[in-house]
């Protein structure tokens, strides 16, 4: 397959998983007046927190959309951020469906949808209506609604006391998690990351734009024969960082790869 139709493919994934968040959306499913609590559920006194550590940026949810003519601008991951505003909450209808990162959504766990924050992150959500607080992290995009500014789980609408209101007027605070070392980021991250650049059919001309790339980008190059064809594959990486490869397939989409992209596989730990 040619990069620019996986390009393509990708831009429609991402447009997809971000319709399934938007309670603006035509499609009935997605209207949130259906959305409910469901009848009975596993007990919610004890709810724990979500543990915020460092999360390398997913590689869906995390471009600049535009949604209903309103342009969304994803924020950077290294700048304070605090945001006052109402917060709403989804349950039963979504439970089970993809949130925008292309996770699955469980209404059960501390998580939250957000219009910009970077996925993943955490926030600190405090009712500003009874002074609870809540750490939850945000996988998903919305809510689309006017003055909401955080989607939350059942799960964390229940520590907040929000559910039996719908509604509640919240302030969020970013959590903002340190990159940690070398050593114990590796043994963390299950994945890798890569820039693909382009495909070669001739293994002596991928090995000679692979020496001609590892100088000029300053990085490992590798590449990766197809399973199904004689196609080699040249990418940077692997990097255990998404920001980085991103960095660097920018770099490359100004050079001669304006369609690069990154690909991320999983990793064995050892």
């Amino acid at each position: 397959m040619r990069i620019a139709s996986q390009s393509m493919i990708f831009s429609l994934c991402f447009t997809l998983l971000l319709a399934g968040c938007s309670t603006t959306s035509t499609s009935e499913r997605y209207q949130i007046k259906d959305d409910r609590a469901p009848d009975s559920s596993p007990t919610l006194d004890h709810l724990e927190d979500a543990q915020p550590r460092y999360e390398t940026k997913s590689l869906a949810g995390n471009v600049n959309y535009k949604l209903n003519g309103q342009h969304y601008t994803i924020l950077p991951t290294d700048q304070p951020f605090t945001q006052e505003g109402l917060a709403s909450w989804y349950g039963k209808k979504f439970h089970g469906h993809q949130t925008s990162n292309g996770e699955i959504y469980d209404m059960y766990s501390m998580t939250a949808a957000h219009k910009t924050l970077p996925l993943p992150s955490y926030v600190k959500v405090t009712n500003k209506n009874n002074g609870k607080t809540a750490i939850v992290r945000v996988n998903d995009r919305g809510p689309f609604h006017e003055g909401r500014i955080i989607d939350l789980s059942m799960a964390a609408a229940t520590k907040l006391d929000v559910i039996g209101h719908g509604t509640a007027p919240v302030s969020i605070e970013l959590i903002q998690m340190p990159k940690p070392d070398t050593a114990e980021w590796h043994s963390a991250n299950p994945r890798w990351f890569f820039v693909q650049l382009a495909a070669f059919s001739d293994l002596s001309k991928a090995q000679a734009a692979a020496q001609k790339l590892k100088a000029e980008f300053n990085t490992d190059v590798e590449l990766k024969k197809a399973t199904s064809a004689a196609i080699y594959r040249l990418r940077l990486g692997p990097f255990l960082d998404s920001q980085k490869a991103e960095q660097l397939r920018d770099q490359a989409r100004t050079s001669q790869f304006p369609e690069a992209f990154v690909v991320s596989e999983l990793r064995e730990l050892n």
